[in-house]
């Protein structure tokens, strides 16, 4: 734990950060980095396990006991010069400044880094509380255990009790930034809850969502808006929306083709080719248009981590080909790509007003998504179907669910249509 200038302090706030997700890039750093030193089949359970915590099928002591217990006997010193190696979020070190300078308190909870590598990062940025979990070593090696608070039921809520307790604060005074479940413990010990790039429970729970850099935060940190701050459109989104929009041409390649299969085939290609390339790139290796349009389509954030959302993206439209009969399929290819795209592109440039049931979307967007998904959706069944499954796929859209909607407006849409075709 650090605590340090106690008495500097002129702001009674207390502004709380995840760590994974939220300062550095999400499971960063035993995915990419220690994974490194346990070898193939070391590294596959640890994704599995990943995958089965994610998929709520197994809770987060026994997922982290599982994943650590495959780094025993590693020494602790090439641990932390690993964990060195991750980069910070964009912009994280500005906003840790500027609180600093405004006086505010800050502290660092983690559940899946350990408390000396959470201590580092807080000396780093000048925070005030640094925990994480407790590694058990042996000769500077690690035994493969683990424990402390973080890891148990509720156990970040029971670290910033104490922090309260030793502050003298209430939850009025207390600010949350975090972007998954994990963290959902802590929102009622604090007034203002802020989600960073959320999971779905984090969207619906939280007071505020904040998709870009970190310092797009500070206006809620700091208390000086109390209403929605949209930054507007970036270059970014816009190429990133332009990509996803593109997805309209494929029911056209088909009929063109006349092959619907030839042309899953062909994006399957495509996206085993972007898989690699990812792979490659956070290795440091650029691959010729994959590695450039993702750079300039990614938000920042998503730079120092495996993109999965043109995975996701690119899976939805071969499902929606095969498991859908003609023109219904392409339907609700057409509502996805033109719907969300332009939900999207909408909401981040007139959007005002976020759903009460999801603060990561605007009412604004989704209402000219579900107009372009319609249109969209006319040039392949008639106008009511297109209306029907427009509708549902904008609801879809809006709706803060556990998968993304990349897969759920295709899907959701095409099942609709064949139901009321």
């Amino acid at each position: 734990m650090v605590d340090k200038n106690r008495g500097a302090c002129k702001i009674n706030r207390l502004i709380v950060f995840d760590v994974e997700g939220v300062l550095i890039p999400k499971r960063r750093y035993l995915l990419f980095e220690a994974a490194r030193r346990i070898g193939y089949w070391d590294t596959l359970k640890l994704i599995v396990i990943g995958l089965l915590y994610e998929a709520w099928m197994l809770p987060l002591e026994s997922a982290l006991k599982r994943i650590f217990i495959l780094f025993q006997g590693l020494a602790i010193d090439d641990l932390f010069q690993l964990y060195k190696q991750v980069p910070l979020i964009p912009s994280v070190e500005e906003v840790f400044k500027k609180l600093k300078q405004a006086g505010y308190r800050t502290a660092l909870i983690s559940s899946g880094l350990p408390t000396l590598f959470v201590e580092h990062l807080a000396a780093r940025l000048g925070a005030d509380y640094a925990f994480g979990l407790q590694l058990e070593t042996t000769d500077n090696r690690f035994t493969g255990k683990i424990s402390g608070d973080v890891i148990k039921h509720n156990g970040k809520a029971l670290v910033l009790k104490k922090i309260i307790e030793r502050e003298r604060l209430s939850p009025q005074d207390c600010v949350v930034v975090a972007d998954d479940r994990n963290n959902l413990s802590i929102f009622p010990l604090c007034a203002v809850k802020i989600g960073y790039n959320p999971d779905f429970l984090v969207s619906a729970k939280c007071d505020f969502v904040v998709k870009g850099a970190l310092s797009e935060s500070l206006p809620y940190l700091t208390g000086e808006t109390t209403k929605t701050y949209n930054p507007g459109l970036s270059r970014s989104d816009f190429i990133r929306e332009a990509i996803h929009i593109s997805g309209v041409f494929v029911p056209f390649v088909c009929i063109l083709l006349d092959d619907r299969y030839l042309v899953s085939s062909l994006i399957f290609i495509i996206t085993l080719l972007y898989i690699a390339s990812e792979l490659v790139r956070l290795r440091g290796t650029n691959v010729p248009v994959f590695s450039t349009l993702t750079r300039r389509a990614a938000i920042k954030p998503e730079l120092y981590e495996f993109i999965t959302a043109p995975i996701i993206y690119a899976i939805a439209i071969m499902v929606s080909l095969i498991l859908f009969p003609p023109h219904i399929n392409y339907a609700s290819i057409a509502i996805l790509a033109l719907g969300d795209g332009f939900a999207t592109l909408f909401g981040k440039k007139f959007g005002r007003t976020t759903f009460p049931f999801n603060k990561g979307k605007q009412v604004e967007g989704s209402f000219f998504g579900f107009l372009f998904a319609f249109m969209g959706a006319l040039a392949f069944v008639n106008p009511t179907q297109a209306l029907i499954a427009s509708a549902i796929g904008m609801l879809m859209e809006s709706l803060p669910t556990p998968v993304s909607d990349n897969l759920t407006v295709p899907i959701v849409s095409g099942l609709v249509l064949t139901i009321i075709s």
